[in-house]
């Protein structure tokens, strides 16, 4: 789908009433679950789920949507996300998913994304749950996913993080390498290696970014980076076999094993790029369509009942200086202006 197609088509005014109409459809006058607009400081999102200020949720779901950083929104995914919150609460007495909305090319190029992604997840922190990061799992699908791992290196980099480490990280159909020689058209997918660089050239803005880790997560090589990087409990990442970004999902999933980092694989054979949400949409049965969901329900549940992984310090990845990173005072100043004015949102 062109991009400035798939911009009017993903976007609130589109989705949102595309939404309401399948509520109609299968029997609903309003979401059984409530959400909420959240614009404060520079953020803006969609809270889901029962959000109450003096009893905060036991387990926060911070989702970055996908769509090339080109098109998308938090409203075309309510629908995924009421599923997910819904197959949570047997596990949780109150979860909840904040849902960010970022800034899309060409509107706004990185760093713009990064930093948004970076101050959402200080407003989860601040105000959702108490500053305690061991209770956010960090999730996205394809460029969300992306921003989702540039943001966990990022944090990684800063000093004193382990206190600010989410617990858990889901990504599906993670777009790992913008742009790479692996990326390659299968005859399934919907995606093509073509289109997708031309979208991550024009997010990185300039040619040398590329190969900066904080925006192609793909070309960070450094293991012990990796193992700073990765969630208290570790990630889930599920994707099509005859996706696009395959190889480079399979090449990341090696460097975490490689560091020690405990990692969950669902890899599903012949399924294509962003299974889990096309298959809400697509499939007859609820059991088909909420399939993807399920597990990462599922995964998100198993992980409050293990022991946290090997501490990083003890992986026996190789120890190496962190590279200087690309425009990172850029970024940091961008966070720092967006952060002052983070509050607690309005609870009516």
């Amino acid at each position: 789908m062109p991009a400035n197609i798939g911009r009017v088509f993903f976007s609130k005014s589109v989705a949102l009433p595309f939404f309401t109409f399948r509520l109609f459809r299968h029997g609903y006058a309003h979401s059984p679950i409530p959400w909420r607009e959240i614009e404060v400081g520079g953020v803006r999102g969609l809270l889901i789920g029962h959000y109450e200020q003096d009893d905060l949720p036991e387990v926060v779901v911070y989702y970055l949507h996908g769509g090339g950083f080109s098109m998308g929104s938090a409203y075309f995914y309510l629908e995924p996300l009421l599923a997910l919150l819904t197959l949570m609460q047997p596990h949780w007495r109150n979860p909840v998913i904040f849902a960010l909305d970022y800034d899309l090319v060409p509107d706004k190029c990185y760093p713009v994304q990064l930093s948004q992604a970076k101050a959402g997840y200080e407003y989860v922190l601040s105000n959702l749950v108490n500053g305690e990061g061991e209770s956010v799992v960090v999730a996205g699908d394809s460029a969300g996913a992306t921003l989702i791992l540039s943001l966990l290196l990022y944090l990684a980099a800063e000093p004193n993080n382990e206190d600010r480490k989410p617990g858990f990280a889901t990504l599906i159909s993670p777009w790992v390498s913008l742009v790479s020689e692996n990326n390659r058209d299968t005859p399934s997918d919907f995606l093509n290696a073509a289109s997708l660089h031309l979208y991550g050239s024009q997010y990185a803005r300039k040619k040398q970014y590329l190969s900066d880790p904080l925006v192609s997560p793909g070309s960070c090589r450094y293991l012990d980076w990796w193992a700073r990087a990765a969630p208290c409990h570790g990630f889930y990442i599920t994707f099509g076999g005859e996706e696009v970004l395959g190889p480079e999902t399979r090449e990341l999933i090696s460097k975490l094993k490689k560091a020690k980092v405990k990692v969950v694989v669902n890899e599903e054979p012949g399924l294509i790029h962003a299974w889990a949400i096309a298959r809400l949409f697509l499939e007859e049965s609820d059991e088909e369509r909420t399939k993807g969901m399920r597990q990462l329900a599922a995964a998100i549940a198993g992980v409050h009942f293990i022991e946290s992984p090997t501490d990083s310090a003890e992986s026996g990845a190789t120890a190496v200086e962190l590279p200087k990173l690309y425009i990172k005072e850029e970024m940091e100043a961008y966070v720092k202006e967006t952060a002052k004015a983070i509050t607690a949102p309005t609870v009516t």
